[in-house]
């Protein structure tokens, strides 16, 4: 799939925070599920893979319930679940081995978030979710540079190539500079903001999941959607599981 720079925005498909926001699941409490040992000399929280969704899962690859988030990471609501909420899901669930978190790029903001997660997936599994962390961390400052770019300079890379277009919105929110801060040669950085497939992989887990998720973030747990948005009703949810 050959992505065409002008069918980017097209790519706004649901509303950062626009989710459902009901109490997750409402039927009875599942059993509770035992927790899994990892192998010797590792944690559940430092083993990380990618899954065939093309989404980078955390935990148990058997785990007995499965998290899935579709975040963005210019989306705020996303940020803060991020920030406030994941930190509690990998110290106490996922450490257990009872649940994994797979986190699925999302970008419901088109060329911005494209831009993002390129860079947010260069450095392979082992930092993946380290600067995800960071770059919700470094969210806001993000935010505000979005905010005072001038028309004229989305008009202008939208005639652009899309490998020109993507390395251009990095530069100009600072996310090459942020990534090569954080171990991330700039050579390698624009190398992967050039990677054909690393965009196509990317475009493909939004299209594919368009008509199901309305909003970010959205929540699938055991692939069924949930009515959640934020830690408490997520929790709620994981403990019907039987977590």
């Amino acid at each position: 799939m050959r992505i065409a720079l002008p069918l980017l925005p097209l790519l706004l498909l649901a509303g950062c925070g626009g989710g459902d926001a009901g109490s997750g699941n409402s039927g009875a409490p599942a059993e509770k599920v035992a927790a899994v040992t990892a192998p010797a000399g590792t944690s559940w929280t430092e083993t990380v893979s990618v899954t065939p969704e093309g989404g980078y899962r955390m935990g148990n690859p058997d785990a007995a319930i499965k998290l899935v988030e579709y975040g963005s990471r210019t989306c705020p609501t996303c940020g803060q679940f991020g920030r406030d909420s994941v930190p509690k899901l990998a110290d106490t669930y996922v450490a257990s081995g009872k649940v994994s978190y797979e986190f699925r790029d999302f970008a419901v903001h088109g060329a911005p978030d494209l831009a993002a997660a390129l860079l947010g997936r260069c450095g392979g599994t082992g930092p993946f979710f380290p600067l995800l962390d960071q770059m919700y961390a470094n969210q806001n400052a993000v935010l505000d540079k979005l905010q005072a770019l001038p028309e004229a300079f989305q008009a202008r890379v939208q005639q652009m190539p899309p490998a020109q277009s993507l390395t251009l919105w990095a530069d100009q929110l600072g996310f090459v500079d942020f990534v090569k801060q954080r171990g991330i040669p700039e050579a390698k950085a624009r190398q992967c903001l050039a990677d054909q497939k690393g965009m196509e992989a990317l475009v493909k887990i939004t299209q594919d999941a368009a008509d199901k998720v309305t909003g970010t973030p959205s929540f699938f747990l055991n692939d069924t959607k949930l009515d959640a948005v934020n830690w408490t009703q997520v929790e709620a949810a994981l403990r019907d599981a039987g977590a």
